[in-house]
């Protein structure tokens, strides 16, 4: 006959559950102030002739090792996807390099003759999206500064600017960070897991990615009618 283990044992089985789960058990959901990218500058709404935005591999320009670069060129781009602004055409690295001779160009940096024509000729693309790292700590506390620009291709002007730093010191950015991992992470499991956002560069570059581009213009629906001290400042351009 087999014996039942002693009824002691059960509690210690469920405090080491507890523990397997990160401390999901007694972890408090983030709360507290949450950051606000507040550098940034755009058009009162996305122009109706942005359809198709080329977004470039991320400009590291010495700041992150092109191997960590590559590496989170997929999570600033799926970040920008989930926007639904338009759409993204992702060009990878090899791409970029076979198409105009280097695997990065920064939004400050020169350009190469006719690359914007280039652009537009071989994606069919609008708009091109230049993404800068202008800061990346990939250990505690954890940063990174993005700077972007989202210029036409037609008639070459600025819709969009962004430069900001997502510094894990910042126990406002820490909040927010966590707040993203929660909304995004998997409700079937019975804890809150997102403190492990603060350990991976990916995921906190993914919620520092989706704040930026979070501030792109809107899109709004035909016929909708833009109102505010924002439509005066578009109708002016």
């Amino acid at each position: 006959m087999t014996s039942r283990p002693p009824a002691r044992i059960f509690p210690v089985m469920l405090a080491g559950l507890c523990l397997v789960l990160a401390s999901g058990c007694a972890s408090a959901p983030a709360t507290g102030k949450v950051f606000v990218p507040a550098n940034h500058v755009g058009e009162a709404v996305m122009p109706a002739t942005v359809r198709r935005v080329v977004l470039l591999p991320l400009a590291g320009g010495g700041v992150a090792p092109p191997a960590s670069l590559a590496d989170l060129d997929p999570v600033v781009a799926a970040a920008l996807q989930q926007q639904n602004r338009f759409e993204v055409v992702a060009v990878s690295r090899e791409t970029c390099r076979r198409l105009f001779g280097a695997e990065e160009f920064s939004s400050v940096g020169a350009l190469p003759p006719d690359f914007l024509a280039a652009v537009r000729r071989e994606f069919g693309a609008d708009a091109v999206l230049f993404v800068d790292v202008t800061v990346f700590r990939a250990y505690r506390p954890l940063a990174i500064g993005f700077r972007a620009k989202l210029a036409t291709l037609s008639d070459v002007r600025l819709v969009w600017t962004f430069d900001n730093l997502f510094s894990a010191a910042d126990p406002a950015v820490v909040n927010s960070a966590r707040r993203h991992a929660l909304t995004g992470g998997t409700p079937e499991i019975p804890a809150d897991l997102s403190p492990a956002v603060m350990q991976s560069p990916s995921r906190f570059t993914a919620y520092a990615a989706e704040a930026m581009f979070a501030t792109l213009p809107p899109v709004l629906a035909p016929g909708t009618p833009v109102t505010g001290p924002e439509s005066d400042s578009a109708a002016a351009r």
